[in-house]
């Protein structure tokens, strides 16, 4: 008894560091950024919302990359999905943790932040999963991909939606998402043949 009492305490400290190291790191985040840097993160968002962003990079792959391109795009886009069923439909669900406090964030972004749960970020999660899964198959599309896929999890805590370990949370789910789609359909193979 005296050993799970000990684990909880411990377990405790740890939430309450990690409040605290949100805590800092979103307001250093949403005050540090310069009107221009602000614009651009928002701008790339707003592409990336609803997985505008992916979808168009996974057509062009597609349309321009020959077979390699097709892989790439089809891996992008399953583990995309992948990706937002695990953080939106489980893990916002299970958690149902709060946005950020309005107070933190400087600016009048934080009102145009959605009202679903905090963790993890879906938008991170959808960007990381995709980059995650095209690079293997094709380097430089993935690797241009990881610029837009950075700026959308900075933009998240910039913003006021996230706190940094709901995009760290995402970024793992991401690239867990990736593997996941990449591995599974070999291992099914490999086990029916």
């Amino acid at each position: 008894m005296h050993r799970h009492t000990a684990g909880y305490m411990q377990l405790m400290s740890l939430l309450a560091q990690i409040h605290q190291a949100d805590r800092r790191l979103t307001q250093r985040v949403a005050a540090g950024a310069s009107p221009r840097v602000h614009r651009t993160l928002s701008a790339v968002e707003e592409l990336a919302e609803g997985t505008k962003l992916w979808c168009c990079a996974a057509a062009v792959m597609a349309w321009t990359g020959g077979r390699r391109g097709r892989t790439a795009a089809a891996a992008g886009l399953a583990s995309v999905a992948v990706a937002q069923l695990v953080s939106n439909g489980v893990c916002k669900q299970l958690v149902d943790r709060r946005r950020p406090p309005k107070d933190w964030i400087p600016h009048d972004e934080v009102e145009d932040r959605p009202d679903s749960p905090s963790f993890p970020s879906g938008h991170t999660a959808a960007a990381v999963a995709f980059t995650a899964a095209v690079a293997p198959t094709w380097p430089l599309p993935g690797g241009l991909c990881a610029i837009p896929a950075a700026m959308v999890a900075v933009e998240r805590v910039q913003s006021g939606a996230h706190y940094p370990s709901d995009v760290t949370a995402g970024a793992v789910l991401g690239l867990a998402s990736a593997w996941l789609t990449r591995r599974v359909p070999r291992l099914v193979l490999r086990l029916w043949l």
